[in-house]
């Protein structure tokens, strides 16, 4: 498609916008808790807003019935590429903070990750439909639960995934807008509980064959520090290195009590290329092998969240996303490292189904204090409208 064609195509999707429309959509969306594992009551009114728009609406559940995910379909009579609109419906598990407009944010839970960027999507889908830009293929909405860490695990993406619930390639609105990431690391929560044999008791009565926890601790903090020291040799020149990360460590009930566990939470990136069972294999070892030195008991528990991410630069999404972004801001965007794990991860690992993570400006993610840009929110609906006609 032709910049001038594309030029005309962008003035009617910005005949069609409505601004007002979109404020109202995000905020329907944001004002129903939606917390990880339970967000059926606002899957159910993504669902009314798209029927209610005229869109017929399918309800996979995606082996997790409680809540539903929502799927809509805008196709034309002529062939053509089907592109992706995807997005999470969850929250993180904080108290609720309901939606206000502050001139030009919105703010409340999820207004941020993601529920502004799903309404940009809508708004997308709407403006396709009303505007009859859209000649050839089609553009599928999806939105599920289970996407935040550590209550979701991914799994109902995974299974729509699977189940063909995906396009010829994704855009997903997750507050990215500053580089178009083409790499990113794959991702795992752990949590490690060291124990010892014995009751609780006062430390002077302590058997002095037993041995310390927390300073089977210790030691664990220190080999996972060379564990990390050694894996950041490897870098990768768009996003980084490995990591092992430690952010909780906890022991005791009180000061003078000889404590029978003490546990550690973090996290474990790799890069693309590796294998995440090998990754978790080594971590257990290291594990097993401080258990051995240390005379106590170790459990993991080990919740792989995504696998690494890889976007072809050359690929047709990432070539029509430059020139409609080009067209709708002025300028390229440049590419970069994507520094969390998403839906995209899921989508090349299991389907080698490009994606591309771009979304409205926003901030205060996994907060109490989410804001999205109103803006910004229009300008990602116009680009997600006018990437679909190039694209499709």
């Amino acid at each position: 498609m032709s910049t001038p064609i594309l030029a005309e195509t962008l003035k009617k999707i910005d005949a069609a916008m409505d601004r007002d429309r979109l404020i109202e959509t995000a905020i329907r969306l944001i004002e129903v808790p939606s917390p990880t594992g339970d967000a059926g009551a606002v899957s159910d009114r993504l669902a009314q807003i798209l029927h209610d728009d005229g869109f017929s609406v399918e309800r996979p559940d995606g082996n997790h019935p409680g809540s539903p995910a929502v799927a809509a379909r805008f196709s034309t009579d002529a062939p053509g590429l089907q592109l992706q609109f995807n997005g999470h419906l969850d929250t993180v598990h904080l108290p609720f903070v309901p939606p206000e407009v502050r001139e030009n944010l919105i703010t409340g839970s999820g207004a941020s990750d993601m529920k502004g960027g799903i309404a940009c999507a809508v708004e997308a889908l709407r403006v396709l439909k009303e505007s009859g830009m859209l000649t050839k293929g089609s553009v599928l909405l999806t939105a599920h639960d289970l996407h935040e860490a550590p209550w979701g695990d991914g799994r109902q993406l995974d299974s729509l995934i699977r189940e063909g619930w995906r396009g010829d390639a994704v855009l997903i609105p997750e507050p990215l807008c500053n580089v178009l990431p083409i790499e990113g690391r794959g991702s795992a929560t752990w949590k490690v509980r060291i124990l010892r044999s014995g009751p609780a008791v006062h430390e002077v009565m302590r058997p002095m064959d037993e041995p310390s926890v927390i300073a089977a601790g210790a030691e664990l903090v220190k080999r996972l520090g060379e564990l990390g020291h050694a894996i950041g040799s490897e870098v990768n020149p768009i996003c980084g290195s490995p990591s092992v990360f430690i952010g909780q460590i906890h022991s005791g009930e009180i000061f003078n009590q000889y404590p029978q566990e003490c546990w550690l939470e973090g996290t474990r990136r790799w890069l693309p290329g590796d294998n995440p069972g090998r990754v978790e294999a080594e971590f257990r070892a290291l594990l097993a092998e401080l258990a051995s030195d240390r005379g106590v008991t170790i459990e993991c528990d080990w919740l792989t969240i995504r696998g690494a991410f890889h976007l072809d630069p050359q690929a047709p999404l990432v070539t029509d996303f430059q020139e409609c972004y080009q067209l709708v801001s002025g300028h390229p965007l440049a590419l970069g490292p994507k520094p969390f794990v998403d839906d995209g991860n899921s989508f090349w690992s299991l389907a080698d189904v490009p994606a591309i993570t771009h979304g409205p400006r926003a901030g205060g993610q996994h907060t109490i204090s989410e804001w999205v840009d109103i803006d910004d929110m229009m300008r990602v609906a116009r680009l997600y409208a006018t990437i679909a006609t190039h694209f499709c």
